[in-house]
């Protein structure tokens, strides 16, 4: 199984979708991660990786790259890529937008839905909370400004097994993705600027995913 720095900058929210033949699904994911970083312009430089699907034929991965574009890759076994494209290149063949349903790799109606917010804590207090419905596929963004050297808390409150969050730092590189960690997140920041809390629902299409986050900042 391949081994690569790189791996931290394009990481992966959901784990192998397929116990069969998990070293094959690694070989096309980082095949994958490592077409987009090469092809898919500044964005690609950091990310998540929203599933992989296995299957004799090859392996489906879908990509989210920083921009939050979504990308359709097929890798193999053999560390190749046959296909990689945006999930909404149907709407430039004049077909309408079209958004992919990561959960089974079926397009479906609308363009990916991202909504940002900026935290402003109340006068005296050093904390927020910030509650959300997402409904599968979408995102929301939370934009906090905090400085170098201070400590930021973040916890996530949540029912569904489909919700996660990454925390971007300001130059847009991953401090945190709680798939690979878990819900709790404490850290001394070591850049000044805003900081990005991406809140992203993953579950079968139809479902909500209802939640909050509670952020401290000390």
């Amino acid at each position: 199984m391949k081994t690569r720095a790189s791996v931290a900058a394009l990481v992966g929210v959901s784990l192998m979708m397929a116990t069969p033949g998990n070293a094959a699904v690694q070989e096309a994911v980082d095949a994958c991660i490592d077409r987009l970083r090469a092809e898919g312009g500044p964005d690609a430089k950091a990310g998540t990786v929203l599933s992989s699907e296995f299957s004799e034929a090859g392996t489906l991965v879908m990509l989210k790259d920083r921009g939050g574009k979504i990308w359709r890759c097929i890798g193999y076994s053999d560390g190749t890529v046959g296909e990689l494209s945006p999930v909404d290149a149907a709407a430039e063949n004049g077909d309408g937008p079209q958004e992919t349903d990561t959960s089974a790799g079926r397009p479906v109606a609308g363009p990916p839905i991202e909504i940002t917010e900026r935290l402003n804590f109340a006068p005296g207090t050093s904390g927020a909370i910030a509650e959300f419905s997402l409904k599968s596929g979408e995102a929301m963004n939370y934009l906090l400004n905090a400085r170098e050297g201070q400590f930021l808390n973040v916890r996530l409150e949540t029912e569904s097994p489909s919700l996660y969050y990454m925390i971007y730092v300001p130059d847009g590189g991953i401090l945190y993705e709680s798939a690979q960690t878990g819900n709790d997140y404490r850290g001394q920041l070591y850049e000044t600027g805003d900081h990005r809390i991406e809140v992203f629902y993953n579950g079968e299409p139809g479902t909500r995913g209802k939640g909050k986050l509670a952020i401290t900042i000390e």
